[in-house]
């Protein structure tokens, strides 16, 4: 039977590799709600691309070095969270991935192009999207928060536009992982369900208080979510956003969470 051991090597290695991720799932941080996904193809994602938020000293050059972003997914409205989008969109051509009302007011005032906004890309929450020739799903889960759009050229006092209502995304990664990025939200009960549809990887979550949950109440969204991994987000870039990571952390094991907390360094990439 020994001689078979070369055959069966010699025909597995014929075997074609498809199906099989080429690489891993990179997420970077880039501080605040600020996040790249890159998918196992090379595929790029951001996600609230605040990229020159206080929190990052190497924002200016983070942006000016940012040459490839197929999509670009706004949980909201506001200016912390639309971010350098426009930007990035005029030079990479990215499309925007938001609810409709979004993306029609972030395209009329925001500056985003609007030829990169269109029906492949918006929705509302309930639904979900195939994009990147069906390497990820985003689907649009809701959040307790609120939604305005700025010029920005304009003034804050006069120019604020409806933005629709705030979101989060549910991503899953064609050979990679499922990510919860929740916005800036409360905790809200129907966040159990969440799971119940696609079992979540990773779990961005906000933890600032004041605008959105603190330590305590994130992680009771942790508790219902039930990530394998969570990573705070939202804190401390402003001093406001008082919540820390410690608090969390106290928090998390107070509530019998069994996510692993991961603080994520602005600038760390991790590989899912």
């Amino acid at each position: 039977m020994k001689f078979l051991r070369p055959a069966l090597l010699f025909l597995l290695l014929q075997i074609p590799l498809h199906g099989f991720a080429a690489g891993k799932t990179g997420l970077t941080w880039y501080g605040h709600a600020a996040f790249k996904l890159a998918t196992p193809s090379g595929k790029v994602l951001l996600i609230d691309p605040w990229l020159t938020n206080p929190a990052n000293k190497n924002g200016k050059e983070d942006l000016a070095k940012l040459d490839k972003a197929d999509l670009i997914l706004i949980t909201h409205g506001h200016f912390d969270h639309v971010g350098n989008s426009a930007e990035i969109a005029k030079r990479t051509g990215a499309r925007l991935v938001s609810t409709f009302d979004l993306g029609k007011a972030v395209a009329q005032y925001g500056g985003y192009p609007k030829d990169q906004v269109g029906f492949d890309t918006q929705g509302n929450f309930g639904g979900e999207l195939t994009l990147l020739d069906g390497e990820v799903k985003i689907a649009f889960i809701p959040a307790i928060h609120s939604s305005t759009v700025i010029a920005p050229e304009g003034s804050a006092d006069k120019d604020i536009h409806d933005g629709g209502n705030p979101g989060g995304f549910l991503i899953t990664v064609k050979n990679g992982p499922t990510l919860y990025h929740t916005g800036d939200t409360d905790v809200f009960s129907d966040m159990v369900l969440v799971s119940h549809f696609h079992k979540v990887d990773v779990m961005l979550a906000c933890i600032g208080d004041h605008f959105t949950m603190g330590p305590e109440r994130a992680a009771e969204a942790v508790k219902l979510v039930k990530p394998s991994l969570v990573v705070p987000m939202h804190f401390g870039t402003f001093p406001v956003l008082n919540g820390t990571v410690n608090a969390f952390a106290g928090a998390l094991k107070k509530q019998g969470a069994k996510a692993r907390l991961h603080e994520m360094k602005v600038g760390e990439t991790l590989k899912l």
